[in-house]
């Protein structure tokens, strides 16, 4: 990783703890913050919303960008620091004020706020706003995760990814909100780059390709601004990790799908990384330069861990690509036969070796009933065939990483890993599959995995439902778009696919198109019902 880079701003200021509001409505000078300074503050400063992410049994992120113009390289704001006041209430009316205090938003970071809200109860709901230039922001709820170590009763986590703004509208996320979880997991592509005009485009983004952060920027307020997304984000804390499309199509470390040169692709890799940074309630240190670390833990009492993975940032070169194409910056082969050498070498990595110290180090102490690998794509190998039907594996996902998947497999056995399960997007698909020790696959499976669809994002053609049987799925849907609901406890839980009628219309229903039975003690896939 690169060194810091002392040109870069630093991180957002953090939030006092002083309280001092008593009652349930924010006082008079509180409404005044920023409005009768030197420069005053238009309206509109909280279109973008409010947003909570990376909970912990004290504590909670929580997140706002002031941007009365969110089209704006700066959002509308004059580039001033802005005091904003966030309030932690016990009840929804805010009459029992839990923490309060005031963050400075940092012109620097697009005015955005990221409040670690410390001194919190373990396992309990808890409402919040912000309030800055006399106005103040709708409320959200969050929940803080239970004690470490407590026995829990149960987890809902809604898991999603893939929301592409011109494919479709997100009723996805309306019936999610219904669904009342505890935690959404969103596992990449939150956004996709691509110039406006998609083919049978619903809607259009609202600027061109982005390649600078002004251009990021505003394909974030482009998605911030839909009220359904805005709404999800309100009713439960969010966990997130990236994967392409929040920075380039099929990107692989430092070079993009084309092989530009790679000190030109990490300029843009770095506008992308800050725009993420500043438009998610992440716990993460803000990014310097290209550089941001995004693998995290998040406990869930004795119950659950959830290991959330970048496999974007630090992954080897493709396998199996022709040496011109890189010299020339000409598309890498996204497919590679089935033959190749190069694409088992047990070398090659996904994760990079510090990561995956840090996965078999955190594999090997959780205690946890039931270990989750957060992680962005299909992990069963799988071949699809090419432009003449000659049957391939993908370059991009893990099928073109197989060393470093199986090591990742042997890992749960060496460590004893508990129940393990991996979630997955990327692909616009719904996939289940059990996951065998790669060193015995004729034994009892070892975990399962499941991919929970797209909220909006199609794929072309129907073959991956036709292939899923060749390829050792238990389950395969490429032409629903959705997402996925784990439900746990102590003795088992349940994976279902959620399928909308129509992720073209706002108002589309949504119906369970696969449910899954888990046992703990017992790994793999079980009864599928309906």
């Amino acid at each position: 990783m690169a060194q810091t880079d002392p040109s870069m701003p630093p991180p957002p200021a953090t939030a006092s703890r002083r309280a001092f509001i008593a009652g349930g409505t924010a006082s008079a000078a509180l409404m005044s913050i920023g409005a009768r300074g030197s420069t005053p503050l238009p309206p509109g400063l909280f279109s973008l919303g409010v947003a909570s992410g990376d909970p912990e049994p004290a504590s909670v992120i929580l997140w706002t960008r002031l941007a009365p113009q969110p089209l704006a390289p700066d959002g509308g704001l004059p580039g001033v620091a802005v005091p904003v006041r966030w309030e932690v209430s016990d009840d929804e009316g805010f009459a029992r004020i839990a923490r309060d205090g005031t963050a400075l938003a940092d012109p620097r970071w697009g005015h955005s706020v990221h409040v670690d809200v410390q001194g919190l109860r373990p396992d309990r709901s808890y409402f919040y706003r912000f309030i800055a230039g006399g106005e103040v922001s709708m409320a959200g709820r969050t929940r803080t995760t239970p004690a470490a170590g407590a026995p829990v009763d149960r987890l809902r986590l809604c898991f999603a990814s893939c929301q592409k703004y011109e494919a479709g509208f997100y009723a996805a996320w309306r019936h999610m909100v219904a669904e009342d979880p505890h935690l959404i997991l969103f596992l990449g592509d939150y956004i996709y780059e691509g110039a406006p005009g998609s083919k049978d485009a619903v809607r259009l983004h609202r600027n061109p390709e982005p390649f600078d952060l002004a251009g990021y920027r505003a394909r974030y307020a482009t998605y911030k601004l839909d009220p359904l997304l805005q709404a999800a984000h309100q009713a439960a804390p969010w966990a997130l990790t990236w994967d392409d499309h929040e920075v380039a199509n099929d990107y692989a470390a430092a070079l993009g799908e084309d092989n530009e040169d790679p000190a030109v692709f990490l300029r843009r890799r770095a506008a992308a990384y800050q725009a993420y940074y500043e438009h998610q309630p992440l716990r993460a240190k803000p990014p310097r330069g290209p550089d941001m670390t995004l693998y995290r833990t998040l406990d869930w009492g004795a119950l659950a861990q959830l290991q959330i993975i970048d496999d974007r940032q630090y992954r080897g070169a493709r396998a199996c690509q022709p040496p011109e194409l890189v010299a020339a910056h000409k598309r890498y082969l996204d497919k590679v036969p089935l033959q190749c050498d190069d694409l088992f070498d047990p070398s090659r990595t996904m994760l990079g070796k510090a990561q995956e110290h840090w996965l078999d180090e955190r594999l090997a102490r959780s205690q946890a009933t039931w270990n989750i690998l957060a992680q962005q794509t299909l992990m069963h190998q799988s071949a699809e065939p090419n432009e003449a039907g000659e049957m391939r594996y993908s370059a991009d996902n893990w099928s073109g990483y197989p060393a470093a998947r199986d090591r990742i497999f042997r890992r749960w056995v060496e460590a004893g890993t508990r129940n393990p399960l991996a979630l997955g997007g990327d692909i616009h698909a719904f996939a289940a599959a059990d996951i065998r020790d790669p060193d015995k696959p004729d034994r009892a499976p070892i975990g399962a995995e499941f991919v929970g669809g797209s909220i909006t994002s199609t794929r072309p053609g129907s073959q991956f439902k036709r292939l899923g049987a060749q390829n050792g799925l238990s389950f395969a849907e490429d032409q629903v778009r959705g997402y996925g609901r784990l439900d746990i406890d102590r003795n088992g839980g349940t994976v279902t696919f959620r399928g909308l009628a129509d992720a073209r219309r706002e108002d589309s229903t949504i119906a369970d198109i696969a449910r899954f039975s888990l046992e703990a003690g017992r790994p793999g896939l079980h009864t599928e019902s309906l």
